[in-house]
């Protein structure tokens, strides 16, 4: 595997990783259910998928990458693991180091496991010594890395990100991301960077500070409370000008287009029956 490597969020994708839903489901009858997710289920859309639909779903987006250029890697199974489709939270790329998320969700513990076993121990793969955090959580703009304070990310996380750039010569600063409230599955459900200085937004979850530093960096495309419940804003930037999105995002699509931004469409509405979507069911691991 050559090494990762990527600066932005939407550099040409050259290389990504990607695992296949698994049969396992998660119990959404629980009548006790983890405090974390059920502040969850208050904010986004829960809802059982049917693995085998999933998988078609993922092959259609899979062919489309290859078909401009992608190597797709599909990771090993994680057994158990209801989320397994989801590899964008098991890890990030920032420049040239591959850095392994501290998941917040035990029971995910075997997704990380997994992906690591494609990776030797060398210098560029960085483990986190403390706190919690999450890829769906992770952003990079210029010299900034932008970490949502999501339930599954943490501040201790975000400090030991910052401490382990340093340590890896990498020179951006870590800046959290503050939301309104409790609930939040990650940033990426409602803050996706998807060319340079153009972000898809969904005001209603950040408060007054954090929008005026968005709107001081950024073309904001707004994201309304409804698509944000279908996960909409969960795109994937696939260069600088070209971004994949899920059938039935047309008002988002016509905003891209109107930038001057390809847009490319795939049927992804049973994998969103959970809060993910297209960037969540991807790991980039070279952006060129």
């Amino acid at each position: 595997m050559p090494q990762p490597h990527a600066t932005t969020e939407y550099g040409t994708l050259r290389a990504v990783a990607m695992r296949y839903a698994g049969d396992h489901l998660r119990d959404l009858t629980d009548p006790h259910p983890d405090p974390v997710f059920a502040r969850q289920q208050a904010t986004s859309t829960w809802a059982d998928y049917r693995p085998d639909t999933v998988r078609t779903q993922q092959n259609a987006l899979i062919r489309l990458l290859r078909g401009r250029g992608t190597e797709v890697i599909l990771l090993e199974d994680a057994p158990g693991c209801s989320a397994q489709h989801f590899p964008r939270d098991t890890a990030f790329v920032i420049d040239h180091l591959l850095v392994v998320a501290r998941l917040n969700s035990r029971h995910r513990l075997p997704e990380t496991a997994a992906l690591t076993r494609l990776f030797p121990d060398e210098p560029h793969v960085v483990h986190l010594a403390a706190g919690t955090i999450e890829g769906g959580d992770v952003a990079l703009h210029d010299g900034t890395v932008l970490v949502g304070l999501s339930e599954e990310t943490s501040p201790e996380g975000a400090r030991a990100l910052q401490q382990a750039l340093a340590a890896g010569g990498v020179d951006r600063e870590v800046r959290t991301v503050a939301f309104t409230g409790p609930g939040i599955v990650h940033l990426d459900d409602h803050f996706v960077i998807v060319a340079p200085a153009t972000a898809l937004i969904h005001r209603a979850v950040f408060p007054p500070a954090e929008l005026a530093w968005f709107e001081r960096h950024f073309d904001l495309i707004d994201v309304s409370d409804e698509e944000a419940l279908t996960v909409q804003a969960n795109v994937l930037a696939i260069a600088a000008d070209t971004v994949v999105v899920a059938a039935g995002s047309d008002r988002i699509a016509a905003q891209l287009v109107g930038r001057g931004i390809e847009v490319l469409t795939v049927d992804y509405s049973e994998v969103t029956r959970v809060p993910g979507s297209l960037r969540c069911t991807t790991l980039p691991l070279i952006r060129s």
